[in-house]
């Protein structure tokens, strides 16, 4: 962990539902706080139903955490584009969200404890 981040077990069942569907569910599901904004809920891979996800040619860069891909959701109502975020090679500090996903919520994407 960084002096701006801190990564810990986010406590119980977490789910992500795109478009009202369940695209994944999580007891292993990490918890990463960067100072100055709200907690981001990193779901492993396999828990993740990635068929339903689409590489994008989006990455950004963040200085704590390194660089981010990006995936399209292909969701029954559309596709929601670069909807998901990964670090394959994150920074040292953070190797603990490698292997993991985290989801822009809005409209039809919902990440909640349950």
């Amino acid at each position: 962990m960084t002096d701006a981040i801190t990564i810990s077990p986010a406590t119980g069942t977490w789910v992500v539902r795109v478009a009202g569907a369940v695209l994944g569910e999580s007891k292993t599901a990490l918890s990463l706080q960067e100072n100055g904004y709200e907690a981001v809920i990193y779901f492993p891979r396999s828990d993740i139903a990635m068929a339903f996800l689409e590489p994008s040619d989006k990455t950004t860069t963040c200085p704590h955490k390194g660089t981010a891909t990006y995936f399209s959701v292909e969701a029954k109502s559309g596709t929601i584009p670069d909807a998901v975020w990964s670090y394959e090679d994150p920074k040292d500090g953070v190797k603990e969200i490698a292997g993991h996903l985290a989801f822009h919520q809005g409209e039809k994407v919902t990440v909640e404890q349950v």
